[in-house]
């Protein structure tokens, strides 16, 4: 059988599937990731918020116990304030993060676009390449039936001719 000419386009596409399909892979990484460290931070501001409110139960406990509950109030709605003012920079964080998450997702989908691309392109290619192959496969048969009716003609002329001597000479 021939080359096929276009073997280098193929090949080419092939290496541009598997590129699309590695950079698809790593693009869900990164997804899987971004949403990793997204419940890692919820969880942590869920854990926060149940400390907080162990904290300054606790403290109002020892407070009051101690008899000084105007200053232990005070001292009290500080250290809360202290407390949900890092639980709101967290949970800014947390919105932060559910951007990037966004982006992430985004990105894959373009990935997945481009692998879909670049799969379509090499199926494209190997559709031709089928279709090249058949083609080849129904010209050699052509030729070998074309040849096997020489050999069979030539035969048939021959025998004619051993038998018209033959028959001359007899």
């Amino acid at each position: 059988m021939p080359a096929y000419r276009l073997q280098t386009v193929l090949e080419l596409r092939q290496r541009a599937e598997d590129a699309a399909k590695d950079a698809f892979a790593a693009a869900l990484r990164a997804v899987a990731e971004a949403q990793a460290e997204q419940q890692r931070m919820e969880d942590d501001l869920a854990r926060r918020k149940r400390e907080r409110a162990e904290r300054v139960a606790a403290y109002l406990e020892e407070a009051l116990s101690k008899g000084s509950a105007a200053l232990a109030m005070q001292n009290m709605s500080r250290f809360e304030a202290r407390l949900r003012e890092e639980e709101a920079n967290l949970a800014v964080e947390i919105e932060q993060q559910k951007e990037v998450v966004a982006q992430r997702q985004a990105e894959a989908e373009g990935k997945r676009a481009e692998l879909a691309e670049a799969s379509k392109e090499k199926k494209a290619i190997e559709k031709h390449k089928e279709k090249w192959a058949a083609q080849v496969r129904h010209e050699r048969q052509v030729r070998e039936e074309n040849n096997q009716d020489e050999i069979g003609g030539a035969l048939h002329l021959a025998r004619g001719r051993d038998q018209a001597r033959r028959g001359g000479r007899e």
